[in-house]
């Protein structure tokens, strides 16, 4: 996509007419940019990832409400949850569990 430089609107594609060479031209402002016959090709900026941060640390985690639930990795009886709305308003909150037993730690959610 490329922009007017002067009012900043998305330029429209215009087809080569007669002897006119094909342009780029703005709807709202009367800038016209031509095209050339060559293809100019941009330099691709390659993506980077960003690190993923946790939404609940585990410092904070362990702070948290604790329940009597077994832990799926040590069967541990108790565990530390918190409840976060993860999708629409009208589909219930999730809950993300972390084993109360210092050992194990592991998380689950429901």
């Amino acid at each position: 996509m490329e922009f007017c430089p002067t009012c900043g609107t998305m330029l429209q594609y215009e087809l080569p007419h007669m002897d006119r060479p094909s342009r780029f031209s703005c709807p709202a402002c009367p800038y016209v940019c031509n095209m050339e016959s060559r293809v100019k090709i941009k330099r691709k900026q390659p993506l980077s990832k960003k690190e993923i941060q946790p939404i609940f640390t585990q410092d904070a985690m362990m702070e948290g409400p604790q329940t009597e639930v077994t832990c799926p990795a040590c069967k541990h009886g108790k565990a530390v949850y918190h409840e976060l709305q993860t999708r629409s308003a009208d589909e219930p909150m999730s809950i993300f569990y972390m084993c109360a037993n210092k050992n194990c730690k592991h998380r689950w959610n429901e």
